[in-house]
């Protein structure tokens, strides 16, 4: 099956060049600039990759977070004051925290899903969503790679999420924060590399009435909130907006514990529903 699969790969990336449009990541679309790579397996092998864009370098730290202050998010419709305590110490400690993950699919979208897991997200050691609940019965491993500039400054973040079970890689994500065009709310900045080429997601924050942190990507128009596909080739880059939206909502329930509600959505069917429960990692 892998011999014909890299084609898959090169017929992916043709659609999006074909469905998308020219950028210039070095000038007018920087906010599209996220890490691809050249090697056909993910995992952790970007890293090096991205910190050497910022003349940096890539180094866990003992309790790293995503972000390294959720004051980053502060704008026109967010402040991160606002938020339960929690919630807060979960992104900015993130490696603090252990997970245990539950998903339950949309039986008419679970056939593609465990074809894209084996046939993809496997083999190139990214986008693994687990189809079977087996999978996850033991949970996820999680580590936080500080991406840092030359001045020992915090750019980026990469969250490494293993199955406890096998192993393999789930997600492999770089976090930071972004401006979009034209905003002054500054959005949470995911992108997935993948060869010669990313996904990226641009989450809007949004602090709920109990003080749980919401982020979605919603349906909209190109340079706003919401999923995009990123590839090279030929000299060129492309980009496109994808027809996928997500919605988080991070919160402390009635009993104290720390949880995380997840949804994909293709256009409007939702996909797959993944609840965390969050809990402080051993000493």
């Amino acid at each position: 099956m892998t011999s014909w699969m890299p084609h898959v790969d090169g017929l992916t990336r043709a659609f999006w060049r074909l469905t998308g449009r020219p950028v210039d990541l070095a000038r007018r679309h920087q906010w599209l600039a996220a890490p691809m790579h050249h090697r056909e397996t993910i995992g952790d092998t970007w890293l090096e990759e991205a910190a050497a864009s910022y003349g940096g370098a890539a180094h866990e730290r003992t309790g790293g977070g995503l972000l390294a202050d959720m004051a980053q998010l502060d704008g026109p419709e967010f402040r991160a004051s606002a938020l339960r305590p929690e919630v807060r110490d979960f992104y900015e400690h993130t490696s603090n925290w252990r997970m245990e993950v539950w998903a339950q699919w949309n039986p008419f979208f679970l056939p593609g899903g465990e074809l894209v897991l084996r046939g993809f997200g496997r083999r190139v050691q990214q986008l693994a969503l687990p189809t079977r609940p087996l999978d996850v019965a033991l949970g996820m491993d999680s580590r936080v790679v500080a991406i840092v500039d030359a001045e020992g400054e915090q750019r980026a973040a990469g969250w490494l999420r293993t199955l406890r079970s096998t192993g393999e890689y789930v997600y492999s994500g770089c976090y930071s924060t972004r401006l979009l065009p034209g905003s002054a709310q500054p959005s949470v900045h995911v992108a997935f590399p993948l060869p010669e080429g990313n996904v990226q997601v641009f989450l809007r924050p949004k602090v709920l009435p109990d003080h749980s942190l919401e982020l979605s990507s919603p349906a909209g128009l190109f340079g706003r909130d919401g999923a995009y596909a990123v590839v090279r080739g030929g000299g060129r880059v492309h980009a496109a907006r994808m027809p996928i939206h997500e919605d988080f909502r991070v919160f402390v329930d009635r009993e104290g514990v720390l949880r995380a509600d997840h949804s994909l959505r293709l256009w409007s069917a939702t996909v797959v529903r993944l609840h965390y429960k969050l809990t402080p990692a051993p000493a």
